[in-house]
């Protein structure tokens, strides 16, 4: 029997939401609560050691609704991934990805607050959609708004307050969170920021959108004498006809992307490039087979001095500063989807950082990796 258009489909939606093979679990008295899931069992290969063997998770939430009244209803979010690689001994790397809950007023729009995606990731997400590698230029958790981060508010509304079909507008708020590591450390922590997101649908597949975020940075971020601001904005388009998938981003960030194993440092200015390609085959010998492709660079401007023992002043293998490639690769891959629960996927990253004072100083892998997965969701 032909998978054909309803596998295009579902692939197409699986891009765009975790959740979109949930199972209904409870539907009643105008509640309904899905869980959903997936265990990923998956093995990189690469001649760096950190990055070889094995890297698989498991990963799972639910999404509730409500109806409250005619013209409001709730609705909550929350997802779990834990490293099934770790002894059982250990829980290190096991998180919340997700967790918020919110109101919607009928077509004026939603509020939610918690652990959600940042602003910034209504864009970067249009390219990240590939196997394995790919939507990491400057997209990281707890980064600001630039991915998954704690403390959003966040309003959005579709078509325009009901007014303008295809328009989309979001509204974000994050509150300040103290630094969790060390008080030398400048990751993770943000102060107070805002950002807004919009997105315009022309039909035919196309969709557009931009976003800008900013933050007051923490005093121990500030310590580096860049600046009390960080602040970011990017831009992206894609098309998508549930077979062919093509989307590209550009991004630009100041104070806001961290570089080198330690993430202590954070570029004056970052430009971001990321353009992401699959293709999925719905007829003939090879249905369910979708190859993929994507470009993945990070520029960093006015980077700091790096050296490998930890002192600027140390000129054996140190990084003098200035121009870098933080992030540049090519990803090529596949994956083989046997029906909408089960698929497999080989996915290679092609790494094209050079082996250069940078790279020595702060411990970045340049080796390629070689990602083998099979998953099974629900």
């Amino acid at each position: 029997m032909s998978m054909r258009k309803p596998l295009a489909i579902f692939i197409s939606a699986l891009m765009a939401s975790s959740a979109a093979n949930a199972a209904e679990v409870y539907n009643k008295d105008s509640n309904k609560l899905d869980f959903y899931g997936k265990v990923v069992g998956l093995n990189y290969i690469s001649n760096n050691k950190a990055e070889h063997g094995d890297k698989s998770y498991a990963r799972f939430g639910f999404k509730g609704v409500t109806k409250i009244s005619d013209q409001l209803s709730g609705y909550g979010q929350w997802e779990y991934n834990v490293k099934t690689n770790n002894p059982e001994a250990m829980d290190m790397g096991n998180a919340t990805r997700l967790a918020f809950v919110g109101l919607k007023f009928a077509d004026f729009g939603s509020f939610d607050y918690g652990r959600n995606n940042g602003v910034l990731y209504d864009v970067s997400s249009f390219t990240d959609v590939n196997p394995e590698f790919g939507g990491d230029s400057f997209t990281k958790e707890d980064n600001f708004m630039t991915g998954r981060a704690k403390g959003l508010a966040t309003f959005r509304t579709s078509n325009f307050f009901g007014s303008i079909d295809g328009l989309s507008l979001a509204l974000q708020y994050q509150g300040k969170n103290p630094n969790p590591h060390k008080s030398e450390d400048r990751r993770d922590g943000n102060g107070e920021g805002w950002g807004a997101s919009t997105s315009y649908d022309l039909g035919y597949g196309i969709q557009l959108a931009g976003a800008y975020a900013s933050s007051n940075r923490t005093d121990i971020q500030a310590s580096d004498k860049n600046g009390q601001t960080a602040d970011a904005w990017n831009l992206g388009m894609k098309y998508d006809n549930a077979q062919l998938y093509l989307a590209a981003m550009y991004a630009e960030t100041r104070n806001m992307s961290h570089y080198g194993i330690s993430n202590n440092r954070y570029a004056k200015k970052t430009q971001n490039i990321e353009i992401a390609a699959h293709y999925l085959f719905v007829d003939g010998p090879a249905e369910g087979l979708q190859p993929s492709l994507a470009y993945v660079q990070s520029v960093g401007k006015k980077l700091d001095p790096v050296s490998k023992s930890g002192d600027a002043a140390d000129a054996a293998a140190s990084f003098k500063g200035g121009k870098q490639d933080l992030v540049k690769y090519i990803e090529v891959g596949t994956s083989y989807f046997f029906n909408k629960n089960m698929y497999t996927y080989v996915d290679y990253k092609i790494n094209l950082l050079k082996k250069d004072t940078y790279t020595s100083a702060t411990g970045v892998n340049t080796d390629n990796i070689l990602g083998l997965g099979l998953v099974y969701q629900f």
